[in-house]
């Protein structure tokens, strides 16, 4: 089966996360939370096109992709989930980009400061 050429796909925004809570959580209850704060939010149909998918999850950060024009909607059901695994939670949206590359970069991966031999994770 050919692939669409990229003129005819959906496009896409990818959201970095960062997840704030007490101990740390596994990809299996975070993907069951979100699921279930977009189809509480917006139902089946709503949460079908919000196309919600979670790419990349390690250390508490994640790449979260949605549909395009669908970003507000996903950070609002995002901004619903207090709990995850049984345990308090608040899911931070660091950003928004058009690539996971470009969310990984500005968003995801090492920042040096000031002082250019100490490397802090943003």
């Amino acid at each position: 089966m050919k692939t669409l050429p990229s003129s005819l796909r959906q496009r896409k925004r990818y959201l970095a996360i960062e997840i704030i809570t007490e101990r740390e959580v596994s990809r299996e209850e975070l993907l069951r939370e979100i699921f279930s704060a977009i189809g509480s939010l917006y139902g089946d149909i709503g949460a079908s096109e919000c196309g919600v998918r979670l790419l990349d999850f390690g250390n508490q950060k994640g790449i979260l992709r949605c549909s395009h024009g669908m970003e507000e909607r996903s950070r609002a059901a995002l901004a619903t989930i207090t709990t995850i695994g049984g345990q308090r939670a608040i899911v931070h949206v660091q950003g928004i980009s058009g690539t996971v590359k470009g969310a990984t970069q500005k968003y995801i991966s090492v920042q040096q400061y000031q002082n250019p031999s100490t490397l802090i994770y943003k």
